[in-house]
């Protein structure tokens, strides 16, 4: 028999009454008692920032139950939408519950925070991690593609490297065999807190300078990071077989930032080198491992892997993936693992040359599928001995997040609704701009260098930064707020294509940031009201008075300095006395004829819009309005 359509009735069917025991009433069938709840199941801790849901489940009733409540008291939430304590606490009360505030552990006293304990009984030396640092165009992702005899510079949009890298080499000298893994951050000034990131894991910093440029803005903030990182810098003086370089030079003012290389009496290595040619690049990867082998760096390759995530990103096909940096232990294919406030269990990895492998040993870099969501850069990881246990480390991750009221990186995190009123909660000349971006590392730089280019006039307000390609639904938010989407390195989905044609929405797509400035600055110029002042351009005399019927008076006049003209504003003074200020010009005439302007030594005749009460020896003082641009 087939099965009843939804909505109809079926038809009754004679059958035998089973044996046993009786029906109990239709009633007591459709409303279960509830078990009477002790008193500690009322006891509960609340966030200082959670969502509907999660109030929901932290209190174990419906949804529908909490917003009902919601409603009740004047606001309208949606699931997914973000309350404050003080809301959350209310509701709890009102359902007969006695909320407390959660108290977040500090990081250092969470499994993941804490530090790394290696184990000098069963330690080995490690590979050396080292960032490559310096100013934008001095040649830091050339120079790596020279070690890695790779070409990763012309796949970075105009030559800039727009995320950070992590790779790692072999080496061979004097007949052994090691590794070194290499970090290759931005350097552009935008993504300082990359860079800052990258300097967090490293052991070595290599401060490449060109030298023919010399020392140069980011330079010196690299120099802060490496020292804020309390790692040895090793100089790597690039471009010095271009015949314009100045090795010496370099030096000098290398040392005036409190960098003395050897050659000036320091500690600091300094090694020449060619990106272009591959001239002594041996001779620095010789100097690195002898920095290494003074710091005496060590791991537990049989521990179970911690270290910390260099990128992350949004794939179409698979999902949330993080790039790892293993800082001790081994990490394997099945591992249960915490990452940040997220947990998942490793299914696939990959080295930097996308190979797949199973194992990832202390100082590798690898690529990882299996997180039920996107990681931040910068984020801590270990590997759980359960899966249960690995989603307690990450809750702990996500209290302290959400005590200090930061985002998870979910877009859940934040409704469209909320998103829509903070948008209308701005003024007129704010700018509403949507960021997507195709990994996590780029959100946090771009949101900083767009924020800061609003000015006292138009306030750049970001709606939403996150990762992946542009939805139908970023669409929508950008059509309610009359706002605009910038695209990052991400494609843009036909059926959000199709909505921003119909509503007019600009999406702009870019592969370098410089664009992004540049575009968002001109956007908000465009938005700006024009400003103006007044300049003096003008001195008159009134010398003689002419009435023309019984209210309109002209004023006979000389110029005595500058000029007038018909579209000067005038202000009118007797003496110490200001009799009118910023009067319309009504008349200017030259004998009878209109004219356009008077010049100083010539007479006139002006009449004052709304002013007639002129006396002879009055003087005038015309102004021009002069545009100030913003």
């Amino acid at each position: 028999m087939s099965p009843p359509r939804f909505g109809r009735r079926p038809p009754p069917r004679p059958q035998a009454r089973p044996r046993g025991r009786p029906h109990a009433p239709t009633e007591e069938r459709r409303t279960p008692i509830a078990p009477a709840r002790r008193p500690e199941d009322l006891r509960i801790v609340l966030f200082a920032r959670m969502t509907v849901k999660e109030l929901a489940e932290t209190m174990r009733v419906q949804v529908g139950e909490v917003i009902k409540v919601l409603m009740g008291n004047g606001m309208l939430a949606t699931i997914n939408q973000q309350i404050d304590y003080d809301t959350a606490a209310i509701i709890a009360h009102e359902l007969g519950f006695q909320p407390r505030e959660a108290q977040a552990p500090s990081l250092e006293s969470t499994a993941l925070g804490a530090p790394v304990q290696i184990d000098a009984a069963t330690a080995a030396t490690r590979p050396p991690i080292v960032t490559i640092m310096g100013h934008v165009d001095h040649g830091k992702t050339s120079l790596l593609d020279r070690i890695r005899s790779a070409n990763v510079a012309e796949g970075e949009a105009g030559g800039i490297t727009q995320h950070i890298g992590a790779y790692q080499v072999e080496h061979t000298h004097a007949g052994r065999r090691s590794r070194i893994t290499f970090l290759d951050t931005p350097g552009h000034e935008a993504f300082t807190q990359m860079r800052a990131r990258g300097a967090q894991a490293t052991d070595v910093a290599i401060l490449v300078v060109a030298a023919d440029d010399g020392v140069q803005p980011q330079t010196i903030e690299a120099i802060g990071h490496a020292r804020a990182a309390k790692v040895p810098i090793i100089v790597a003086l690039n471009k010095s077989d271009l015949p314009t370089a100045n090795p010496e030079r370099v030096k000098q003012q290398l040392a005036e930032h409190q960098v003395v290389v050897e050659d000036f009496g320091g500690d600091t290595p300094a090694v020449r080198v060619s990106a272009r040619t591959g001239a002594g690049i041996d001779d620095l990867l010789e100097v690195i491992e002898l920095v290494a082998e003074l710091q005496g760096l060590q791991a537990n390759a049989d521990a179970p892997a911690r270290g910390i995530v260099i990128e992350a990103q949004l794939d179409r096909t698979r999902g949330p993936v993080a790039t790892l940096l293993v800082q001790n232990g081994t990490l394997n294919v099945g591992d249960f693992i915490a990452v940040g406030p997220f947990s998942g269990r490793v299914r696939a990895m990959f080295d930097d040359r996308r190979g797949k492998v199973r194992h990832a040993s202390p100082a590798m870099p690898v690529e990882i599928l299996g997180l039920n969501d996107v990681p931040h850069a910068g984020d801590r990881f270990g590997v759980a001995p359960d899966d249960r246990t690995a989603r307690a480390w990450a809750q702990e991750q996500l209290q302290i997040r959400h005590s200090s009221g930061a985002d998870t990186g979910s877009r859940a995190s934040l409704s469209i609704e909320e998103m829509l009123d903070r948008a209308q909660s701005s003024a007129a000349k704010d700018m509403n701009l949507i960021i997507k971006c195709d990994v996590q590392g780029s959100v946090d730089p771009i949101r900083a260098s767009v924020e800061q280019l609003g000015t006292s006039d138009v306030r750049i307000k970001i709606l939403y930064a996150g990762i992946g390609n542009v939805t139908e639904s970023d669409v929508n938010l950008a059509v309610a707020s009359q706002g605009r989407i910038a695209a990052f390195n991400v494609r843009t989905e036909p059926g959000a294509r199709r909505v921003a044609e119909a509503h007019q929405v600009a999406i702009r797509n870019y592969s370098v940031i410089y664009e992004i400035i540049e575009d968002v600055t001109a956007a908000a110029r465009g938005m700006t009201e024009p400003r103006y002042r007044e300049v003096l351009e003008g001195r008159i005399e009134v010398r003689q008075l002419f009435r023309i019927g019984r209210e309109t008076v002209i004023a006979g006049c000389h110029v005595l300095e500058g000029r007038v003209t018909r579209q000067s504003t005038m202000t009118v003074r007797r003496g110490p006395q200001t009799l009118l200020e910023s009067g319309r010009l009504a008349n200017l005439k030259r004998f009878k004829d209109e004219a356009r302007e008077v010049v100083a030594g010539y007479d006139c005749g002006i009449t004052v819009a709304d002013f007639n009460d002129f006396v002879v020896g009055d003087i005038i003082d015309a102004y021009a309005r002069e545009r100030i641009d913003g």
